[in-house]
């Protein structure tokens, strides 16, 4: 009886060197090589869950700041009513609805809206809404030493410029901001920006002036039309009438409305697409809320 080395089965039949070459080296399928067939079979087997590899976050790789951080710091609410309102399904990215805690945005490019309101995020970029007074002009400077809203403005942020004109004589809204893009669609005549006006008149208004001027009427430069008008008061041969319109020529409230038989004695700018003068005293500024300013981005299509 043979006695086999210490740790071999006394039935193996151990091979020499030469022995163990030829057998790695034959043409037989091994586990490691797979072998014709197998990796088809495998295809067609059900993958188990631990092998399933982990799905990709897409907002992982995403560089930005998480969604509660950014509209916090734009002062639409704390952290955690923020996440409360993505939990509501009240905020949208890019037109899609959130759903999960956590997204991240790119505050410079992403399109954040709140009930369906757009959330202006830009920090370098303001925009200023004033009550100007009468008498003074729509500039920055005057050679002549006249009242400017420069004058009012100082030096409240660089590169202001206003949006459009109102006339020396007329008071009421005046939008200012250092958005150029934002200021030239706003008073651009194409975006059809509604701007809307309280004017005190002398004498009675004709109960057809209101289909008269929404159809039309032409001064020395052409048509215009308003969108809108309206009565809101008459007294001892005073009115007060209201007038949306979205033109943007020199005087056209007055010319229009004296073309008609109703010269202006006062005249007062109330609101410009969705902002409006509300109680704002007359000489105050008041800078817009960043859903306001994305509300005039919205108007405008930026």
């Amino acid at each position: 009886m043979s006695t086999a080395p210490p740790g071999e089965h006394p039935d193996s039949n151990p091979l020499d060197a030469a022995e163990l070459a030829a057998e790695l080296s034959t043409d037989e399928p091994t586990l490691t090589d797979g072998g014709e067939g197998w990796s088809e079979d495998m295809e067609l087997a059900p993958i188990h869950p631990g092998d399933e590899p982990p799905r990709r976050d897409e907002d992982a790789d995403r560089t930005g700041e998480r969604l509660q951080k950014v509209l916090a710091r734009a002062g639409v609410a704390s952290r955690r009513v923020v996440e409360d309102m993505i939990d509501q399904g009240r905020i949208s990215v890019n037109g899609e609805q959130v759903r999960v805690q956590g997204k991240r945005v790119d505050p410079h490019a992403d399109r954040i809206e709140v009930d369906g309101s757009r959330i202006e995020l830009s920090d370098d970029r303001v925009t200023y809404a004033m009550n100007k007074p009468f008498g003074v002009i729509t500039a920055m400077s005057d050679d002549r030493g006249r009242d400017t809203i420069g004058d009012m403005l100082g030096d409240l942020a660089p590169g202001l410029v206003h949006v459009g004109r109102l006339d020396q004589d007329t008071e009421g809204l005046l939008l200012i901001t250092n958005d150029g893009e934002l200021a030239h669609r706003l008073a651009h005549p194409s975006y059809e920006v509604p701007k809307t006006y309280l004017a005190q008149v002398s004498g009675s208004v004709p109960r057809d002036l209101g289909r008269r001027l929404r159809n039309g009427v032409d001064l020395d430069d052409g048509p215009v039309k308003v969108d809108s008008f309206q009565v809101v008061d008459t007294h001892a041969g005073q009115s007060v009438v209201e007038i949306v319109l979205h033109e943007g020529r020199k005087h056209i409230v007055r010319r229009l409305l004296a073309h008609v038989g109703l010269p202006v004695s006062r005249l007062t700018r109330t609101s410009v697409g969705p902002i409006a003068l509300q109680r704002m005293r007359t000489g105050t500024i008041r800078r817009l809320s960043r859903q306001e300013v994305g509300a005039l981005k919205d108007l405008v299509g930026l």
